[in-house]
């Protein structure tokens, strides 16, 4: 009898259900196409990892304090790991630092985090994986200048993100720093923030016509942003004059390309950085980190005649 017990429970032990590994996800804010695909990438990077995942977002690219409040409660169900994109390089640090206290891994979306202030709160970030975005920037320059030729001129307006913020500051960075190598002609007359704000990139782009009527190009850090600007230079009957060129390659910038609106956009395929993100972690909590601190995506330049030809492998990625 005692024998038939032990081996009933033995096998009750087997039958008990394994549970998988859950990541907590922390984005900007979804009502942002970039971060929506960006939680599909997530989504089937977990369903293929075979792990589980909680995601939770704030309203806004500029809601910092609630995106630190919302980390903390995170905080609280322990995840397995922490993968988190901070609106700014120090609001979650001290939300990350816990983690880590906890004994959490925290990994960076989309190059969010500068690694130098981080180590100095004590943080230590397991990776950081996104696109390269002084070379997106630089990628935007060069298309602009294979479009306008390296003896053009006149002025060029760059529109920033938050201030403050890592992303659109390199991303501007590249933009200006590889234009000037390549026509000095052409002149950056003003760069300013945006706050990725569509309504404030459009004002802003208004106003430097205003006082630059024979503005020629417009780089704006994201392409929420850009279709702003291309509102405004629509607006003034100057779409022939002024080229637009965004960042992220979202859904909406998509459309406005193959509406002939916006001239092109630097895709990041944050798809790509969500799915690979996860599965990374998935290794890392295996034994097997990554190779390097940073794991960049390719980006690529999206126009009107890329998107119809259908001939490039990597639009299977935008998404």
């Amino acid at each position: 009898m005692l024998k038939k017990l032990t081996v009933t429970a033995i096998v009750g032990l087997i039958a008990l259900p394994v549970h998988a590994e859950t990541y907590g996800v922390l984005m900007k804010t979804l009502a942002n196409p970039f971060w929506g695909a960006m939680e599909l990438g997530v989504r089937e990077g977990a369903e293929a990892a075979g792990v589980d995942y909680y995601l939770q977002a704030v309203e806004s690219d500029q809601a910092a304090e609630p995106q630190l409040n919302v980390c903390n409660t995170m905080l609280e169900r322990q995840p397995d790991a922490m993968i988190t994109a901070a609106i700014n390089s120090t609001i979650l640090l001290p939300c990350l630092k816990r983690a880590n206290d906890m004994g959490i891994p925290v990994v960076d979306l989309d190059g969010n985090l500068d690694h130098a202030i981080a180590a100095d709160a004590g943080v230590e970030i397991a990776f950081s994986i996104g696109s390269d975005n002084v070379a997106a920037g630089a990628q935007g320059a060069e298309w602009l200048v294979s479009q306008l030729g390296a003896d053009a001129a006149g002025p060029v307006l760059v529109i920033e993100g938050l201030s403050g913020n890592i992303t659109g500051q390199k991303r501007a960075q590249g933009f200006a720093g590889r234009l000037a190598e390549l026509a000095p002609g052409l002149e950056v007359v003003a760069s300013l923030p945006g706050d990725w704000d569509r309504g404030k990139a459009a004002n802003i782009t208004n106003d430097i016509l205003t006082s630059n009527p024979d503005l020629v190009a417009v780089f704006a850090a994201n392409d929420g942003m850009a279709l702003g600007s291309v509102e405004t230079v629509y607006a003034a009957g100057l779409q022939d004059q002024v080229t637009v060129i965004g960042v992220d390659g979202n859904s909406d910038a998509v459309k406005s390309i193959k509406a002939g609106r916006l001239n092109a956009s630097v895709a990041q395929l944050p798809y790509l950085v969500g799915k690979q993100a996860v599965e990374m972690v998935k290794a890392l909590k295996e034994g097997s980190p990554p190779d390097g601190d940073w794991i960049y995506v390719p980006t690529l330049v999206l126009t009107k005649d890329v998107l119809e030809s259908g001939s490039e492998p990597m639009l299977e990625y935008v998404k």
